[in-house]
């Protein structure tokens, strides 16, 4: 029967608004970022704000050849002309009074923009003089800038040859001075200044010989010997900027009523020429009363900005800044106006100069050129200041009226407003940018200025860049002086945003006493948590890797201040605070102590059962880097750091993988200190691993049943799946590989091959197939790890705080103090080795190995008995090199004694070594062999120089030392720093109504209530027959166990250790996966968390992990694990040990337990586990943290669980036959509220139907049927099914049975009893015989019945034919 939403839909009036808004309600697992995003850090943008060569125009040369009152030949003026030269008529006093007062004035408009330069003035210079000023002045410069500022009002037009003029020393002829040799004598960096006719002329010249200044550079840098090469080589010119009055064949304009050196005037003096300009438009007369004699008036200083001049400049410094910002490219905008302050202000006055003068048809010309910018809109906005501005005078002067400010800056702040609340999010930046920058320098808009900052840093990292590309970082750095409260949250969250993209800026904070400022931030209790959070991440970049910035805050009181406030309501600022502390302490012993007088760790463990995973992964990271002090160790600080080991040892079993990634690097700081310690421990327990004949469950095999040929190559972690990145791809096939094939086979046929508990070993030529060269390996495979982690025992584990178990290991080697906490830590290594998490087990992998690595490498043949000589390399001898991994080839080198029959990648020593210096008794091992090498990534091997290297092993205890801890990272911090990156006001998606993800779920809410509406209408009618096959296909494997999706037409069906999706609707297969549990585990449970959403597939096995699985089904995308843990740590040995076979002939209770049983609760988010356990275990999902341990208070397994959030109930089917009914909101030990023994064998299925009058049906193996009332303490109604069950479901609203037996067929029943189908055959296929039912299970809410049987068949059934 499909559900068709298509068919439906017409009706989705009928749906019930009441009904829809179910699934709005409820709460979603596993959907935070922690589990959706990749746990690294933000690719950092490469930031290209900061100059890298901040430059300073250190010298100016003044050279005017004016030979006042004398014209030069070539240029006919005319009457009137322009006259003023800097602003004086020379004709008004004699010449050379006239040359000297213009040379002064000219220089005092230079000092205006740079005061602190050496002037040098030339006045009508010789070639000569000109020669000596301009090599001095570079003489003096160095490697700064060098400014040459020439007048040419007086001399002939520059040369088509490159030459400008001068005089000889008689006045009597003009001397042309070659651009070519000006270079020379200038070199470079340099900026030159043309103020004459033809300019552009002089701008070409200059490229030209600086193009054959290159070619000569690079002839003599080719040539050593060529003339070129033995003079001195020619300044390069490619740091050198020009500005010239006009285009090569334009003579400046003559106009009277302006300025001779108009473009001068334009870069020296711009207000004052752009007033002048302003009034000689025709719309000055639009500005009653004002003439050019009261421009001169016009009161106040050019640098006080409340003066009317003042303020002109300002607004005419933010505008020129904001069109160059939005006009030229970064990068030359970077170049130009922000590297040096002199150039900035005369480009910025270049942009007037080329409005005012392309009015009198010159266009100056610069090099580098820039683009046109006298049309630009900003133009009208400085046209509006000077309009408002100039208005007024008249009555200012006369009358003496106050000035009222110019609105521009409020009204540009308003059309920054503008752009960030109406605009979309891929536009061209706002180009109102740099004037915020300018109004921060005013105390009255300054406040909203930075709000309007922060909001636009707040749309990400490209926002932030653009910022400190405009040059905001030196205004928001000065800031921090400022003691105004008001600013201090903006100034938090802007700083947030700008070290959260830029970290480097910590070095600049702390050399300005910035890190000061967010010190009494962070400790203001008035402050809210929001920007406190923000203030301990700043602080947190601060003292990131950075000794001077840890120095710097340890002195300011940091860690007190931050011990302060681990225990604040927000949990945010709970993890920011954590990570501080333990990056100010990282590689800084100085902290550490202060730590230790102020008990930090002591308290930092609270925090390491917070409700939030972030918070206890920060802690764990803060007592990680607390260990992991590299100082010189007392008593006392060893204590510590065994005190701390053993608290982080409890979150063994946390459940959330990034507190176990973050615990196993926490934990390698440890055994990187206390290296030889582990070494002595990892010896002792390979011995005892080799010594130990653990019967391994996945070897064990009854007569008669071998395991299929698929499962001998199946591995403890499907390792040619990268992190379950691809693992379609690498699955499909099932058999992996053509040797792995071969190893299967050889296993299963050879009859010499022992396939034993204690001795796995293979043929040779099955290690020689594994043992390629490129095989890269673990010196300790899962295998060994898994068989020392089982030698040690789960049950220890879990008591391993105050209990130490295996003392006795660790007898025979003196030295090692406190063995107990080395001998705990490693088995908690051990066990986060076999973490069901891929990411975790290969970060405990590396440091395992690390250790065995330095164990058997360093080991003497003879029992260790001097631990200091762990850490020293054997000396570098060509012998005692151990032959590496790889190196097997055909014949493998024979075992030493310290390996181990499991060890199987220990180093072993090489074949000539053995007789000299090896005892005799190498060990009973026929035939060593590589680790199974398909069970690993193809990772680099670690600790391995290559089969060829000989280089010296002496230095190996100072590499490896540092190995681990240089390698092993989480990216936890990086990653909790991205949030600050990104967009912390932005309405999320999930809540914007028109947006995507909203629509999406819309539309999966609405077919979830048809569904439901479907199922309601299908249950009154009744279901009369359920018999029509609407699906039949062979799966890879033997189902174990079928779920349908509540609301989509998928089904997921589990075999051994993988998972296959199909849609039903379609008879198409959609996915098949590798669940990744060990080889000796078997999937029991499946469970859909958020299928009313977004759904995911939770998987449980039988050794106690939880697996947690998105995307399958998802034809675009790989499966991916979203999380996994350790659910139950217990599963009990006794049922563990047993064949996993779902085998239907033997009876239920004698098939090796339960496995593991789950059932979820949305509403919640709360999972009930059990199984083979003795206690009921609730995990909240939210918090990925275990909240109840519930005794069952029998001595037998649970098999079934079913829970109703309404009543808090638990009731539970157990393998006694007993059924418990359990109220978690009692005590553990009253919470057991009711207990029937009314079934005498194993329960098969007990129910919980939901709602305040829900009744507990419970079947048992032998087909008997019980109705319990809760409230009752007998059953109120029984019934008689089938004998024999393999498998049993209810339906939870068709109040229906079905029940599969071991006798190949199928019995759907009603409440009543009465059956109403029989399935014995398949349809079609010639009416084959159904196979023995492994499992079958009902859909949710329709009445499909899916049925999955040992003969790889599964099959759904249905009430009603399938519409075709």
């Amino acid at each position: 029967m499909d559900v068709d939403l298509q068919n439906i839909v017409p009706g989705c009036t009928e749906v019930d608004e009441a009904d829809l808004a179910t699934d709005w309600h409820l709460l979603l697992a596993y959907m935070k970022k922690r589990h959706t995003e990749k746990i690294e850090g933000s690719k950092s943008l490469a930031q290209s704000w900061r100059m890298k060569d901040r430059m300073k125009t250190v010298s100016v040369a003044l050279v005017l050849c004016l030979n006042v009152g004398v014209d030069p030949p070539d240029v006919v003026k005319t009457t009137p002309c322009a006259r003023l030269e800097c602003w004086i008529d020379p004709l008004s006093m004699s010449p050379q009074k006239a040359l000297e007062t213009i040379g002064a004035n000219v220089q005092k408009q230079y000092e205006n923009w740079q005061p602190r330069a050496r002037y040098k003035q030339s006045l009508d210079p010789t070639v000569d003089e000109v020669k000596k000023l301009c090599t001095s002045l570079r003489r003096n410069a160095k490697e700064e800038r060098v400014l040459f500022h020439y007048n040419g009002h007086g001399v002939p037009r520059p040369t088509v040859n490159g030459e400008i003029w001068v005089f000889n020393k008689n006045y009597t002829q003009y001397i042309p001075l070659s651009i070519y040799d000006l270079q020379t004598w200038m070199g470079s960096p340099s900026i030159f200044v043309y103020d004459c006719s033809n300019a552009g002329i002089i701008v070409k010249s200059f490229k030209q010989f600086a193009l054959q200044r290159e070619q000569e550079l690079e002839v003599a840098a080719i040539n050593p010997n060529h003339p070129l090469a033995q003079m001195p080589l020619p300044p390069s010119m490619k740091n050198c900027i020009q500005l010239a009055a006009c285009e090569a064949n334009e003579l400046l304009p003559m106009n009277p009523d302006l300025p001779a050196d108009l473009f001068t005037s334009c870069l020296t003096t711009p207000i004052k020429i752009a007033l002048r300009w302003f009034c000689m438009q025709k719309s000055a007369t639009l500005v009653p009363g004002v003439t050019l004699d009261l421009i001169e008036k016009i009161p106040g200083r050019l640098n006080d900005r409340r003066t009317p001049l003042g303020e002109l400049n300002w607004i005419f410094t933010a505008i020129t800044d904001t069109i160059a910002w939005n006009v030229l490219p970064r990068d030359l905008f970077q170049k130009l106006f922000r590297q040096d302050l002199l150039v900035a202000s005369l480009f910025r006055n270049f942009l007037l100069a080329e409005r005012i003068m392309r009015s009198y048809n010159c266009t100056p010309v610069s090099s580098p050129r820039l683009p046109p910018t006298y049309m630009h809109a900003m133009w009208q906005a400085w046209d509006l200041a000077v309009d408002i501005c100039l208005s007024q005078l008249p009555t200012i002067i006369e009358e003496g009226t106050a000035f009222r400010h110019s609105p521009f800056f409020a009204e540009q702040l308003t059309a920054f407003q503008v752009w960030l609340t109406m605009g979309v999010e891929n536009r061209n930046p706002p180009e109102q940018l740099p004037i915020v920058l300018q109004v921060l320098l005013s105390q009255v808009h300054r406040l909203r200025a930075l709000d309007l900052l922060g909001r636009f840093l707040d749309l990400g990292p490209w926002a932030v860049s653009l910022a400190l590309s405009v040059g905001i970082f030196p205004y928001v750095l000065k800031l921090l002086q400022s003691s105004a409260r008001e600013l201090r949250p903006l100034l938090v969250f802007i700083w947030a945003k700008i070290l959260a993209v830029d970290s480097s800026c910590q070095a600049d904070l702390v050399k300005d006493n910035g890190h000061k400022y967010f010190l009494s931030v962070l400790a203001d209790p008035y402050m809210p948590a929001e920007h406190r959070t923000m203030t301990a991440f700043i602080l947190a970049v601060i003292v990131n890797s950075y000794n001077i910035g840890q120095e710097a805050c340890l002195q300011g009181n940091l860690i007190a201040i931050c011990l302060e406030q681990l225990n604040d309501p927000h949990p945010l600022l709970r993890q920011w605070v954590a990570i501080c502390l333990g990056r100010i302490w990282q590689n800084f012993d100085a902290a550490r102590w202060c730590g230790v007088r102020d008990s930090a760790h002591e308290k930092l463990y609270s925090l390491l059962t917070d409700a939030v995973p972030e918070v206890r992964c920060s802690a764990v990271f803060a007592l990680g880097t607390f260990v992991g002090n590299s100082a010189e160790r007392t008593d006392h600080s060893t204590t510590i750091d065994h005190n701390v080991a053993m608290m982080l040892a409890q979150l063994i079993n946390d459940g959330s993988p990034i507190v176990r990634k973050e615990l196993v690097v926490a934990l390698s700081h440890l055994v990187v200190q206390y290296e030889s310690n582990f070494c002595t421990v990892a010896l002792q327990f390979m011995e005892e691993e080799k010594n130990y004949p653990l019967p391994s469950p996945a070897s064990i095999t009854e007569a008669g049943c071998l395991t299929p040929v698929r499962d001998a190559p199946s591995t403890p972690r499907l390792r040619s799946v990268s992190s379950y990145g691809n693992i379609r791809a690498a699955t499909t096939a099932r058999n992996l590989n053509k040797s792995l094939q071969n190893l299967s086979l050889s296993e299963e046929t050879g009859g010499s091959i022992t396939f034993s508990p204690g001795n796995l070993s293979t043929s040779s030529s099955a290690s020689s197939t594994l043992g390629s060269p490129d095989n890269d390996e673990y010196i300790l495979s899962f295998e060994t790890i898994d068989k020392m982690r089982r030698v040690s025992s789960y049950s220890s584990l879990n008591s391993l705080i105050g209990k130490f178990g295996l003392q006795h290991l660790l007898q025979s080697s003196q030295g090692v103090s406190f063995n107990s906490v080395y001998t705990q830590i490693w088995r908690v290594l051990l066990h986060l080795a076999a973490d069901p998490f891929p990411e975790v087990s290969d970060l405990a992998m590396k440091v395992l190995n690390n250790i065995a690595y330095k164990a058997t490498v360093n080991a003497r043949p003879q029992r260790i008995l001097d631990t200091s000589s762990l850490t020293q390399s054997a000396p570098a001898s060509p012998t005692n090199k151990g032959t590496h991994i790889h190196q097997v080839g055909g014949s493998p080198p024979t075992p030493s004694a310290s390996s181990s029959s499991l060890t199987n990648g220990v180093t072993k020593p090489s074949v000539r070594e053995t007789s000299s210096n090896r005892p005799a008794n190498v060990g009973n091992i026929a035939i060593q062999y590589t680790p199974h090498s398909h069970q690993f990534s193809r990772t680099r091997k670690m600790f391995d120089r290559g089969p060829d290297q000989t280089a010296d092993d002496g230095d190996d205890g100072v590499t490896h030392r540092n190995f681990i801890s240089a390698t092993l990272q989480t990216g936890f911090c990086d990653w909790s720093a991205k949030y600050f990156a990104q967009p912390v006001m932005k309405m999320p998606e999930e809540h914007d109504s028109e947006s995507q993800v909203r629509k999406e779920r819309e539309w999966r809410f609405l077919r979830n209530a048809l569904v439901r509406k479907l199922s309601h209408r299908i249950v009154q009618k009744g279901v009369t027959r359920l018999d029509d096959q609407i699906l039949i296909n062979r799966n890879p494997g033997v189902p174990s166990v079928v779920r349908f999706h509540p609301y989509s037409p998928y089904i997921a069906v589990a075999d051994k250790d993988s998972i296959c999706f199909w849609d039903w609707e379609k008879a198409e297969k959609l996915d098949y996966f590798h669940n990744g549990n060990p080889r000796y585990t078997r999937i029991t449970a499946m469970e859909y968390l958020n299928g009313h959403d977004c759904s995911l597939l939770l998987s449980a096995t039988d050794d106690g992990a939880i697996r947690v699985w998105k995307n399958f089904a998802d034809l675009e995308k790989n499966p991916e694990m979203v999380t996994a843990w350790q659910g139950l740590s217990d599963m009990l040995p006794t049922t563990r040990g047993l064949t996993r076979r779902v085998s239907i002939y033997l009876d239920r209770s004698k098939q090796g337990g339960a496995g593991m049983v789950v059932d979820w609760e949305q509403e919640t988010g709360l999972l009930m586990t059990s199984g083979d356990v003795r206690i009921i275990r609730i995990w909240d999902t939210d918090r990925e943290m275990k909240v109840q341990d519930i005794p069952t208070g029998a001595d037998s397994c649970v098999t079934s669980l079913s829970c109703d959030s309404q009543r808090s109930l638990i009731a539970a089917g157990l393998g006694d036959g007993s059924v418990r009914v359990y109220d978690r909101r009692m005590a553990p030990s009253e919470c057991r509220v009711m207990t029937y023994r009314e079934h005498n064998a194993w329960v098969v299925k007990a129910y919980l139907q939901k709602g305040q009058d829900g009744n507990i049906v419970s079947v048992s193996v032998n087909g008997d049927v019980c109705f319990f009332d809760p409230r009752m303490p007998e059953s109120v109604k029984t019934l008689q099914l089938v004998k024999g069950l393999t498998a049993l479901d209810i339906h939870p609203r068709a109040s229906l049975f079905a029940c599969g037996s071991m006798n190949q067929f199928i019995a759907v029943y009603n409440s009543n009893g009465d059956l109403i189908s029989n399935i014995k055959y398949y349809d079609g296929f010639m009416g084959q015989r159904i196979g023995a039912i492994s499992c079958l299970a009902f859909h949710p809410y329709l009445p499909h019945l899916a049925v999955g049987s040992n003969d790889y068949y599964m099959s759904i059934y249905s009430a009603e034919k399938r519409v075709r």
